[in-house]
């Protein structure tokens, strides 16, 4: 009777030699079946290679596609089809594969049926983070809603959200935008001392560390454009990156070869200031291939630059990156630029900027507020025949 055939598992292949010489080290090789895969990890390095074969098992393995009911059915297979027929879908993959993985801790290993309520709240107080809360479960939702449409399970299946957070309203004003500047453009890197009499001694370098921050906020203040696309921006066409036409002064806010997502980002003109300063940056080689550069390389994230010159300018409440795309579409309303134009530069539609950023247009209901204190009714037969119905009711008093 032949042995049953093992599961995929980690061979430590011993070292070759040729005399007393080592020609090949000792490596980890996973076996399956009559397949040797090399794991590239060392004899010391036993835990990476345990890794690498719950990677290999979990890429192995293929949830079933056939009519289940929900109480059979793994939420971690629900995940799997999803992340496998909508992944390649997805604009930004990483962050959804960094999504997946959240869900998989707390619902792997629960069933479908197991969605209710109060797994939903363990989850949310598990988290933490109610926005980020709420985006986990939307894409749980996603995929179970998926999988209903592939027939693979038959019944209902609700996924509680929690409620909406209010949103973010903190915008710069002139004074506190130029404060921002200011503290990016003069701050200067503080060093320690260490050798001579001078020992031990805080100084201040010549080093500008925040200056590329200071570039990277003017094109949000004059772009109202989000982050990312701000830090992939370049004057040159590349493929991946945001392109800048100085030329005719177009900013072409999505990656060249990417597709585009829900979040807008459509093309803009570029403000006559803030494109006399970018074709300066370039004509003086400040900028390179990026518009925002640390150390001649473009940046993934400005959050800890942005951070540090926040508290250098001494800005109050929680101001953010993001926070510039919200002071751009309130500068857009004080200035009264009409809503339907606003929202096409800033790339949002009409609604949201009409009830996010609407009360701060020079003309919200200004005419009502006219109105309501005028002496002469304009337009008002309600008013009118109101007030006409309590001087009949006087005059009969009086009577």
């Amino acid at each position: 009777m032949p042995r049953p055939r093992k599961g995929a598992h980690l061979w430590l292949r011993p070292a070759r030699r040729k005399g007393r010489r080592v020609v090949a080290k000792a490596i980890w090789i996973i076996i399956d079946g009559g397949r040797h895969i090399a794991t590239g990890c060392l004899e010391h390095e036993a835990r990476e290679a345990e890794e690498r074969l719950a990677n290999y098992i979990a890429e192995k393995y293929r949830p079933s596609r056939h009519l289940q009911h929900i109480d059979t059915i793994d939420i971690a297979d629900v995940l799997s089809v999803y992340l496998d027929d909508c992944g390649p879908r997805i604009t930004d993959r990483a962050k959804l594969e960094r999504c997946i993985a959240r869900l998989n801790d707390f619902w792997g290993g629960k069933r479908l049926s197991e969605v209710t309520n109060a797994e939903c709240r363990a989850y949310a107080t598990s988290r933490g983070k109610t926005g980020g809360t709420r985006t986990d479960l939307e894409t749980l939702r996603a995929a179970i809603n998926h999988h209903a449409k592939e027939n693979l399970h038959h019944g209902t299946v609700r996924v509680t959200l929690p409620p909406k957070g209010p949103p973010r309203d903190r915008w710069l004003t002139r004074d506190e935008a130029a404060r921002l500047l200011w503290a990016c453009w003069r701050y200067r890197e503080t060093q320690t001392v260490h050798r001579g009499r001078r020992r031990g001694q805080k100084i201040q370098t010549d080093k500008r560390p925040l200056r590329h921050l200071a570039r990277f906020i003017l094109i949000g203040l004059y772009t109202g454009t989000r982050a990312g696309a701000i830090a992939s921006a370049s004057p040159y066409r590349d493929l991946g990156h945001a392109f800048v036409d100085l030329d005719q002064g177009i900013f072409y806010r999505l990656a060249i070869g990417r597709r585009a997502s829900n979040k807008r980002q459509p093309p803009a003109p570029i403000p006559t200031r803030l494109l006399a300063h970018m074709r300066r940056w370039v004509r003086r080689g400040v900028v390179t291939s990026h518009f925002v550069e640390w150390h001649g390389a473009p940046v993934k994230s400005v959050k800890t630059a942005f951070n540090r010159a926040v508290k250098l300018a001494g800005l109050w409440g929680l101001v953010t990156p993001h926070t510039l795309r919200h002071t751009a579409a309130t500068w857009l309303m004080q200035r009264g630029v009409p809503i339907w134009q606003a929202a096409g530069f800033l790339g949002m539609s009409a609604a949201i900027l009409e009830r996010t950023y609407g009360h701060h247009h020079p003309d919200y209901m200004r005419g009502a507020a006219h109105a309501i204190t005028s002496k002469q009714p304009q337009n008002v037969p309600l008013v009118v025949s109101l007030v006409d119905a309590q001087t009949g009711t006087r005059k009969r008093q009086k009577t």
